[in-house]
């Protein structure tokens, strides 16, 4: 892993609980605070019913450890998942809206994969924003654990 991403991070672990097969990260290298300094992106804009993709997009995009990861294209380097992996559209969508020149960026990245980012997900139809931040959260775990 990258130097980007060593500062202090307390973790604690419950006693009753057992360390997991594999890990994704390792606890002690994700830092929480901003690596870089970062101005604010670009807004995106609603094409259709997509409010629900762009409040949890804008989320995860504004999450500094994630976006740490995300910004420092560690995942897209050593993938080697066949076809769509969502960590790699996230890693371009934020690098998308960090970067952007623009006001506002069309996320067509994201809307493009709904389906497989959660099978009952249909563009332009109202869904829950929980709902799809629970299935793109698992699915970026998931693509973590498969590289």
């Amino acid at each position: 892993m990258s130097s980007l991403f060593k500062c202090p991070f307390p973790a604690v672990i419950a006693e009753e609980m057992a360390l997991p097969q594999r890990r994704p990260f390792v606890p002690e290298t994700i830092c929480m605070e901003w690596q870089q300094r970062q101005r604010a992106g670009a807004g995106l804009h609603n094409l259709g019913n997509t409010c629900f993709i762009n409040s949890v997009l804008q989320c995860l995009t504004y999450t500094p450890p994630l976006a740490n990861y995300l910004l420092s294209r560690e995942h897209s380097q050593s993938c080697r998942r066949q076809g769509f992996c969502v960590m790699c559209s996230m890693e371009e969508h934020v690098h998308k809206v960090l970067h952007s020149q623009g006001t506002a960026i069309e996320p067509w990245a994201i809307i493009r994969v709904l389906r497989r980012i959660g099978e009952h997900f249909e563009a332009d139809m109202q869904e829950d924003a929980h709902e799809f931040l629970r299935c793109t959260v698992d699915a970026m775990h998931r693509d973590c654990l498969s590289k």
